[in-house]
């Protein structure tokens, strides 16, 4: 049987086997549901993150992992207080406001200041050194959505780099447009960050429909005035940490494949599309390739810590981890939706190994794409480390910037067929990449 069939036949047993009543068929609905529950937000660096951790280590021995951990790490978190905005002029309009991580607290009262318009990141980089002193910017964009999530890279950087640049050009405080695809009234968190020299100023987002209202008045060439109330602050030496577990190769010489997700989550919801969806997907996935047979190698999962607010759980990993080899990196971070498309970053000795796993995910409609695979943000760093090979199974993003940092990440939005997708691709991708005894090495 040549290859390309051998896929076919894989594709074919895993997916009969779905109906079935097997151990990993519930486990990612489970996974998703019962810590959205049970633990509910997990803010990086709090009680309930370290309670979640606490929840992970129990739900993986449950399910039958081995070499569970938890390999801890500090950080400096964020920690939330009273937020509210008010459009003072030219009319008074309330506002629906979250902080973005690490903002600076406003002062006691809050923050009154006129409020000064700029449609794109671009057109605040223009603004005169100084000209900002004492004014609150906005900062507008003109997200869309997309398949990919593409927009996400260049649009975002109005939350990533926005409050900074404001900052550097006197600014007292920083709002933005929502980073976002919705048009509900609840705003978008995520982190910021200052660049050095940079004193961090407050700095928050706006619903996507009150930052229409902004830009109306604005167009109008009447004066704006707000007023800020946004009491969160950096808060450093919080508790957090990265839950490992495996499933034991039958070849120890091997080195792992290793499968990522984030435990932590934003406060605004209970984080189902981001990420518990993703840590419920790639466990049920690997229980789901073991069930054909012990596989050759070894499947290491990491339920990384502090993600949201900078990363801190991937590094933590790549710096604890840099003397193992690894075989290849994955990661579920982007929601629960259909998995629409393959990417890889392979070596080129390793096309055996990319045309297997696209031919078995085609019976499933998924399509190999031609860009270069990129890994996940928790992997990220042990990827560059060591040059692994990547796979990246690309979820249908359309929906996903609607509830990202919301307090609409909730379990409603996980789709049971679209989840139970995704553990069929990846357990096909994972059962061919435990068997696989060559060397894998990305490009």
């Amino acid at each position: 049987m040549n290859n390309t069939l051998r896929a076919a036949a894989l594709s074919a047993l895993l997916l009969s086997t779905a109906a079935t009543s097997g151990p990993a068929d519930q486990v990612a609905w489970d996974i998703t549901a019962d810590l959205t529950t049970e633990i509910g937000s997990r803010p990086a660096g709090s009680a309930q993150e370290a309670k979640a951790r606490q929840w992970a280590t129990a739900r993986l021995a449950a399910l039958g992992f081995k070499n569970i951990r938890i390999e801890p790490f500090t950080v400096t978190g964020f920690v939330r207080g009273a937020e509210t905005a008010m459009l003072t002029a030219p009319y008074p309009h309330k506002l629906h406001i979250t902080a973005l991580g690490y903002s600076a607290p406003t002062p006691a009262g809050g923050l009154s200041a006129e409020l000064v318009y700029f449609p794109t990141l671009d057109a605040l980089k223009a603004a005169p050194q100084g000209s900002l002193t004492g004014k609150i910017a906005f900062i507008d964009h003109a997200m869309t959505r997309t398949q990919d999530g593409s927009a996400y890279g260049p649009f975002g950087q109005a939350r990533r780099q926005g409050p900074g640049i404001a900052a550097s050009k006197g600014a007292a405080g920083v709002v933005i447009r929502s980073i976002g695809t919705d048009m509900h009234r609840n705003p978008h968190t995520g982190a910021t960050s200052w660049p050095e020299g940079t004193a961090a100023i407050p700095a928050g987002a706006v619903s996507l429909p009150d930052a229409e209202l902004i830009a109306r008045v604005a167009r109008s060439g009447k004066p704006m005035a707000i007023n800020l109330v946004l009491e969160g602050k950096a808060q450093p030496n919080m508790p957090s940490g990265n839950v490992i577990a495996e499933l034991p190769g039958s070849d120890p010489a091997l080195p792992p494949i290793l499968i990522a997700c984030h435990l932590d989550s934003w406060d605004l919801a209970t984080g189902a599309f981001d990420d518990a969806a993703g840590c419920g997907i790639i466990t049920a996935a690997a229980l789901r390739a073991n069930e054909g047979g012990q596989l050759r190698r070894t499947i290491r999962v990491l339920w990384a810590g502090s993600e949201e607010i900078g990363v801190f759980g991937g590094a933590a990993y790549a710096k604890a981890h840099a003397g193992e080899p690894h075989g290849a990196a994955m990661e579920s971070d982007f929601g629960a939706d259909r998995i629409w498309r393959v990417q890889f970053n392979l070596a080129e000795a390793n096309k055996p190994l990319r045309d297997r796993i696209a031919a078995a995910l085609a019976p499933l409609g998924v399509a190999a794409g031609g860009d270069k695979a990129s890994g996940g943000a928790d992997v990220g760093a042990i990827i560059a480390a060591q040059k692994l090979g990547v796979i990246d199974l690309e979820q249908d993003g359309t929906r996903y910037f609607d509830f990202h940092h919301t307090p609409d990440d909730t379990l409603d939005k996980i789709d049971p067929a679209q989840l139970q997708q995704n553990v069929m691709v990846w357990a096909i991708v994972l059962r061919i990449l435990g068997m696989e005894t060559g060397a894998i090495s990305g490009s």
